[in-house]
């Protein structure tokens, strides 16, 4: 086992290995320029290829192309580059391609604070790229964590043929911790479904009885198939049917939308007793926590509730919630984007309130306690 003072980049880089990432594509962009020099560092040690694109859009449109040719990949961005990124994480998930996409995010919009942490972009990784559509989006809270849920965004998008949003914020991204790895563990590594028929029978979208992820072979190992961004049929090849093209969209959302029992993680801390509930995430929800610690000490019925899936969101978790508590704060360094989440499902039966903050200074633990003890009494 070993034990390691490491940055969470870093840890997101151990985990993308670990995860099985062989291909890496990107552009430097604060916070997020770590994971591309390790990945530089790294990648050609195992055989794997790194490229530096001459920008955001190319730099996810090779990734997406390496992930076609049967490599597991990554790209890693903040802010205007995430923006940039859209189309073809829309691209990514009309074509069914696995891709792992790292925001590591910062103070915007536009340029922002470039150094500055924030939890800006959760609305845009739900509803960035145009259409309807069903996203996954992961979101850890300490250095071990993100290693584990990079490890996971690896799997998941292996296994529903999906882009999957790793969402950092520069605290995380940026702060160190004793981190212990242990190679020899039974972790589990998710590959993506082969095709199990003969060439001349595959067909790249074709889904088998009980199972709407279809089996994915990859570019130059003989199996001939169409890619496009087109809403297309089982061949890949473009329709202009519509009841071929409403079931494709609709199997494309099923997958994701019909399998939350298995995408959907939280963590619920000191709820058991309590009447005021906190919803926060990522580096935030270290601030909550401690905050929660506190007041409980104080005498306040208090707990925490943390999304680690943020897409989809712990919808019948979340509405549950309302039900117990009398409050919940939801509390994020934004001007209230998971709120409007929160309050649609706990608010049909509790006050909802945010906390917030877009001037690219944390929320302490302080600030939360004042926070609760003015607004409630133990």
């Amino acid at each position: 086992m070993a034990v390691k003072l490491m940055q969470g980049n870093e840890a997101c880089v151990a985990g993308a290995l670990r995860a099985g990432m062989t291909f890496y594509a990107g552009y430097p962009i604060t916070p997020s320029t770590e994971i591309a020099e390790l990945s530089a560092e790294e990648l050609p040690k195992i055989g794997g290829k790194f490229i530096q694109m001459e920008d955001e859009i190319a730099s996810i449109a090779a990734a997406l192309g390496a992930s076609l040719a049967g490599r597991k990949s990554m790209t890693a961005t903040s802010g205007p580059g995430f923006s940039l990124k859209q189309e073809n994480i829309g691209y990514g998930i009309i074509t069914e391609t696995p891709v792992v996409v790292v925001n590591v995010q910062r103070n915007g919009p536009s340029t922002g604070l470039p150094t500055s942490p924030a939890q800006g972009d959760i609305m845009q990784a739900r509803w960035g790229t145009h259409g309807d559509h069903s996203i996954i989006a992961l979101y850890p809270s300490s250095v071990k964590e993100i290693y584990n849920i990079t490890i996971r965004a690896f799997n998941l998008a292996e296994k529903y043929r999906t882009p999957v949003i790793l969402l950092l914020d520069e605290i995380i991204g940026h702060m160190r911790e004793k981190v212990e790895i242990n190679e020899d563990d039974n972790i589990e590594i998710i590959d993506r479904k082969k095709p199990s028929c003969k060439p001349e029978d595959y067909k790249a979208f074709k889904v088998n009885k009980g199972d709407i992820v279809p089996e994915m072979a990859a570019f130059g190992k003989g199996y001939r198939f169409h890619v496009t961004g087109l809403a297309h049929d089982e061949t890949g090849f473009p329709t202009g049917n519509e009841i071929k093209a409403g079931q494709l969209y609709s199997r494309l959302m099923s997958k994701i939308e019909d399998n939350k029992d298995d995408i959907v993680t939280y963590e619920e801390y000191k709820l058991e007793d309590a009447k005021i509930a906190i919803v926060s995430y990522g580096s935030i929800s270290r601030s909550s926590k401690s905050a929660v610690d506190s007041l409980r000490e104080m005498g306040y019925k208090i707990g925490l509730f943390r999304p680690i899936t943020i897409w989809p969101s712990p919808e019948a978790q979340l509405f549950e919630l309302g039900k117990k508590m009398d409050k919940v704060y939801v509390i994020e360094l934004n001007a209230g984007q998971y709120f409007l989440e929160v309050d649609r499902l706990a608010g049909k039966n509790c006050q909802v309130e945010k906390f917030g903050k877009i001037n690219g200074e944390i929320i302490t633990p302080e600030e939360i306690i004042a926070l609760i003890k003015e607004e409630n009494h133990a």
